[in-house]
């Protein structure tokens, strides 16, 4: 390992940069150093710029493949070799402002109720009745639940962030339910029997992409498309856009507003969006206080 790659890894943990980020932008850096066959310390602006260039026509990269790439390089110049004039000129393309296909609130029922089982019935169930990224519902444990409060804890979502989001009563009990039928130790959503390890984001996927085939639905989009359903459907009965962008875990309030091109009108509360969605033949037919106690 070069001193260099050495220091931006040094300085990207004290930063404390999330893994993925950091293997993107040494993935970044090296691609770079390797093109021109030197370290980066030795390549100046003009050949990045060209390299930049040549390399999002020849392999049609997007505009966001563009600014990311362009991030991880500022990271290692301006941050680990403290270059100030970086690219200082360089011109980035627009990124496209586009609109997320949205599944309406049928939709989404007729994919939880095609899900094959509990687990899966719950996971997506989580993600559209709280808005969860994926990466965030198969990281959820018992101890995030605050059944007294009717709350959701994210334990350092997206951007090393902890947020409370509403729990609906639709989904604390299935949530319970489910936890008593699974008879599970610590994690919501394990890949394994012993229980320890938690269910891929890719296995999340997979579970979504095989309920949306059942449900016969077509529209484009994975699993995430749950969550802008959420923030979607929430706006539509009434919840506040600066309360949506707390639940979500947005920084920038305009992250946010995109999706009130979907909103007609807007009201005052958070509603239960599971409510009309109630799976009697797993929830129903167990009595409350059999599993009460569980969380």
């Amino acid at each position: 390992m070069t001193p260099l790659r050495q220091k931006m890894i040094e300085l990207m943990n004290f930063r404390q940069l999330a893994p993925k980020t950091c293997q993107v932008y040494l993935s970044a850096v090296n691609k770079l150093a390797i093109h021109y066959h030197r370290s980066p310390e030795k390549i100046s602006n003009e050949e990045i710029k060209q390299w930049l260039m040549g390399i999002s026509n020849e392999r049609k990269w997007s505009a966001s493949t563009i600014h990311q790439t362009l991030m991880a390089l500022k990271f290692c110049y301006e941050q680990v070799l403290e270059q100030n004039d970086f690219l200082s000129d360089f011109q980035l393309p627009k990124r496209p402002q586009k609109i997320p296909v949205l599944l309406t609130q049928k939709e989404v029922y007729a994919i939880l109720q095609a899900t094959k089982n509990l687990k899966h019935l719950t996971l997506l169930s989580l993600c559209y009745g709280c808005g969860l990224r994926a990466s965030e519902a198969v990281a959820l444990t018992q101890n995030d639940i605050d059944s007294e409060r009717l709350l959701l804890r994210v334990v350092q979502g997206k951007g090393r962030k902890d947020r409370n989001i509403p729990l609906s009563p639709s989904l604390l009990r299935l949530l319970r339910y489910y936890w008593k039928t699974w008879d599970l130790a610590h994690y919501f959503f394990c890949s394994t029997q012993k229980k320890k390890k938690t269910l891929g984001i890719s296995s999340a996927q997979k579970v979504f992409k095989q309920a949306k085939a059942n449900a016969h639905i077509h529209k484009d989009g994975g699993i995430h498309g749950l969550r802008h359903a959420y923030a979607t459907h929430q706006l539509e009965h009434g919840l506040p856009i600066h309360q949506l962008q707390l639940f979500l875990g947005h920084s920038d309030v305009r992250v946010t507003m995109k999706y009130l091109h979907w909103v007609p009108r807007a009201q005052v509360i958070a509603s239960d969006l599971l409510e009309q969605f109630t799976p009697d033949d797993l929830i129903m037919k167990t009595r409350p206080e059999d599993y009460n106690d569980q969380f």
